[in-house]
């Protein structure tokens, strides 16, 4: 069994924009925002560097479980006058992007560098979106098993 590849991508995330389209002539243009592009390029050097630390030289094969927990920056109202966390200050970051969309970018993203053949081979993880001291994602691909728990 291949070890598994974890590396923390630092920046904030972005989700996967919908694709949009638009009238051009007597044609529809359909084109994807670049909302996301400076998110997934940092995710794109970190992944290429933890796969070369890692000593991989092939994609990933077969069913993959990837985790990915997503840290979002607190807003100030989190926070009292002294600077110290509120007690009441929530874990969970349940405000937009969605957790779907923010999975999907760093999938895609992944694909197209080459980590794993498809995203479809991704069929086992946890996502989570917490707050933060330090925006990013921790990601962490390896193989799926055959135990569920």
């Amino acid at each position: 069994m291949r070890p598994p590849l974890t590396f923390f991508a630092a920046g904030l995330p972005k989700a996967q924009p919908r694709a949009k389209a638009r009238a051009f002539g007597k044609f529809a243009q359909v084109y994807n925002p670049k909302t996301a592009d400076d998110w997934k390029m940092i995710v794109r050097h970190e992944a290429q560097k933890a796969f070369d630390a890692a000593g991989f030289t092939t994609p990933f094969a077969g069913p993959l479980r990837v985790d990915l927990t997503f840290y979002f920056p607190r807003p100030k109202n989190h926070f009292r006058s002294n600077g110290e966390l509120r007690p009441t200050a929530p874990m969970w970051h349940t405000a937009k992007p969605d957790r779907d969309n923010s999975d999907k970018a760093v999938l895609d993203c992944l694909t197209n560098l080459g980590i794993w053949g498809d995203d479809k081979q991704v069929c086992d993880g946890r996502i989570q979106k917490l707050y933060g001291s330090r925006p990013g994602c921790f990601i962490s691909i390896r193989e799926a098993d055959e135990t569920f728990t």
